[in-house]
C-alpha cells in the first residue's frame, strides 16, 4: 500500500489507541510512525505497544517507524498547606529550599538547580504561564519574586524558565532508565525533551551508540538560540509548539516554526511539526477551520511529518483525526501553488558528490517526467539526500536493513521497501524496475532513475545515476 502524499503522519498512542486492532486502523487511516510517550508509559506497556506495532507491520507488509519520547525534567513547585494559594499582581512571593508546605508568601521549590540558576530579572512561569513571576533577589537558596500576572498557584504546578539555563542536563534518572528500555525494545527514534544546548545531546548519543535516531524537541528559547549547533548533533528535529508557546510570545511561534523547518531541511534532517494540530478533534468528529489551515501550513512549509498528540492518544475520534490529517495533506500537495512554494524553499546542495548526484537525479526525473527515483540506501543517508531535494516524483528507498527502512518512514516522500542487497549492477537495475512495478509506481514502458553507490555495499558512496525502462513484462529492466 502506497500513500498518496509525501508528508508523513506521526500518531501518538495512548488509552484510546493501544490495542492492536486500533493501531492497524490508525495505520490504514494514514499513520506512518507511532509515538510512545514515556511520560505516561511504563516499560511493560512500552514493550507491549512495540510488539503490537511490529505485529501490524508484519500484517501490512510495510516498515513502520516507532518514536520513543522521553519525559525530560519535570520542574514543579512543592505543596501548600491548603492545597493552593491566592496571589495578587504587584506583591512578592518566594520560592525556596524549605520543604515546609507553602502559603500566600512562599512555597518549596525542590530543584536546587533552579535556585542556583535564576538571576534578578529572570521570569518564572507557573502552570503553563497562567502565573508569571519575575525574580528580584536570588541567593542560591531562595528566589524573591514579584507577581506580574495571574492570581492562583496550587500543589505541584509546573515551572518554566524562559530566561534561565540550568546547569543540569536534559536527562533525568527516569529518562536514563526509559532510554535503556527503549533501546532494548529496538525503537527507531528517541525524542529528547527540554534540551537547552548541544551538550544535552551528548549523553544520549553515548548511551544509544547509533542504535536509534536522535530527535531533538525544540521547545525552549535557549534551544532556539543555539539551533544551528543542535541541528548539527541531531538526526531529526521537532517543533514542539506547546512549550514554545509558554516560554516565548505566542506571536513568535509561527516564525520560529518556519525558521526551524527551513534550517532542518537545509541540513537534510527530518523535521516534525507538533502540538495542537487538530486539538478540537479530541472531543469533536471534525476540526476547526483554523486547525485545517494550521496543518496545511506545515505541509506547505515542507515539513517531513505532522504529529497528533492527545487527538490520537486519548481523544474520542483517533481514527477520524488521522484520516482528517491525511485528507488535508493530500489536498495541499495537489494544490497548484504547492510545487512553487516547495521549490522556493529549496537550498543549494553541499559541494559533495553525493549531494550533486541527488540534485541531478531530481532534475533529470522532473525534466524527463520519470515515474520514480529509486535509491539504494543501507544507512539511510542516500535516502535523506534524495528527500532533501523534495522532488516532484515519488522516491522509493530500497534497503536491506529493516531498521533503516523504519527510520526513513519519518522522512518526507520516502516509500521504503526492504529487499536483499543487489548482487551487481544488472541485478540492481532489475530489482529497482521490478519493485517500482510491483509497488505501482510505474507501468511497462515507464522509466525510472536509480541512484546508488559503486562499489556496492559501500556506505556513503552515492556516486551513480542510471535511467532504466520497466520492461514489457513489468518485471525486467532493459
Amino acid at each position: 500500500m502506497k500513500r498518496s502524499r509525501r508528508v508523513k503522519i506521526l500518531a501518538t498512542l495512548g488509552p484510546a489507541s493501544s490495542d492492536e486492532d486500533m493501531i492497524r486502523k490508525l495505520w490504514e487511516a494514514g499513520a506512518d510512525v507511532f509515538r510512545i510517550n514515556m511520560s505516561h508509559s511504563s516499560h511493560d506497556l512500552m514493550r507491549t505497544l512495540v510488539q503490537r506495532i511490529r505485529n501490524v507491520e508484519n500484517q501490512v507488509g510495510r516498515p513502520i517507524g516507532i518514536l520513543g519520547d522521553l519525559q525530560g525534567p519535570k520542574l514543579r513547585v512543592g505543596t501548600f498547606v491548603e492545597g493552593a494559594a491566592t496571589l495578587h499582581p504587584g506583591t512578592h512571593f518566594t520560592l525556596d529550599d524549605n520543604p515546609a508546605p507553602g502559603d500566600e508568601t512562599r512555597v518549596h521549590l525542590p530543584h536546587p538547580e533552579i535556585l542556583e540558576a535564576v538571576e534578578p530579572g529572570h521570569r518564572l512561569l507557573i502552570d503553563d504561564g497562567r502565573l508569571q513571576l519575575v525574580a528580584e533577589r536570588c541567593d542560591g537558596r531562595s528566589i524573591l519574586t514579584r507577581v506580574v500576572s495571574g492570581t492562583k498557584i496550587s500543589n505541584k504546578k509546573g515551572v518554566s524558565l524562559p530566561d534561565s539555563t540550568l546547569a543540569t542536563g536534559a536527562l533525568t534518572e527516569k529518562d536514563r532508565a526509559d532510554l535503556e528500555a527503549i533501546l532494548e525494545a529496538r525503537v527507531d527514534w528517541i525524542a529528547l525533551s527540554f534540551i537547552q544546548r548541544p551538550e544535552d545531546l551528548a549523553e544520549v548519543r553515548k548511551i544509544a551508540r547509533g542504535r536509534a535516531g536522535l530527535l531533538s524537541k525544540i521547545e525552549k528559547p535557549q534551544a532556539v538560540q543555539r539551533l544551528a549547533e543542535i541541528i548539527e548533533l541531531s538526526d531529526a528535529l521537532m517543533v514542539a509548539r506547546g512549550d514554545l508557546g509558554v516560554e516565548m510570545p505566542l506571536e513568535a511561534v509561527p516564525g520560529i516554526q518556519k525558521q526551524i523547518t527551513r534550517a532542518a531541511r537545509k541540513a537534510g534532517k527530518p523535521v516534525v511539526v507538533a502540538t495542537q494540530m487538530l486539538e478540537s478533534m479530541i472531543a469533536a468528529p471534525v476540526p476547526t477551520r483554523a486547525e485545517v489551515s494550521d496543518v496545511a501550513t506545515a505541509v506547505f512549509e515542507g515539513a517531513d511529518a505532522i504529529m497528533l498528540s492527545a487527538e490520537s492518544a486519548a481523544g474520542e475520534y483517533p481514527v477520524e483525526a488521522v484520516a482528517t490529517m491525511n485528507r488535508i495533506a493530500e489536498r495541499v500537495e495537489k494544490d497548484p501553488t504547492y510545487p512553487a512554494i516547495i521549490n522556493g524553499q529549496r537550498s543549494e546542495p553541499e559541494p559533495t558528490g553525493a549531494d550533486a548526484i541527488s540534485l541531478a537525479s531530481r532534475q533529470i526525473a522532473e525534466t524527463l517526467k520519470l515515474s520514480a527515483i529509486v535509491t539504494y540506501t543501507a544507512s539511510g543517508t542516500t535516502g535523506l539526500r534524495a528527500a532533501r531535494e523534495r522532488p516532484a516524483v515519488p522516491i522509493i528507498a530500497l534497503s536491506p536493513v529493516i531498521e533503516t527502512a523504519r527510520k526513513l518512514a519519518l522522512v518526507w516522500g520516502m516509500h521504503c521497501v526492504v529487499t536483499e542487497d543487489a548482487r551487481d549492477l544488472d541485478d540492481m537495475v532489475d530489482r529497482a524496475c521490478r519493485i517500482a512495478f510491483r509497488e505501482e509506481f510505474g507501468r511497462p514502458g515507464d522509466r525510472i532513475i536509480i541512484t546508488a553507490g559503486v562499489p556496492l555495499r559501500t556506505p556513503g558512496s552515492t556516486n551513480m545515476l542510471r535511467i532504466a525502462y520497466i520492461g514489457s513484462d513489468g518485471l525486467t529492466g532493459i
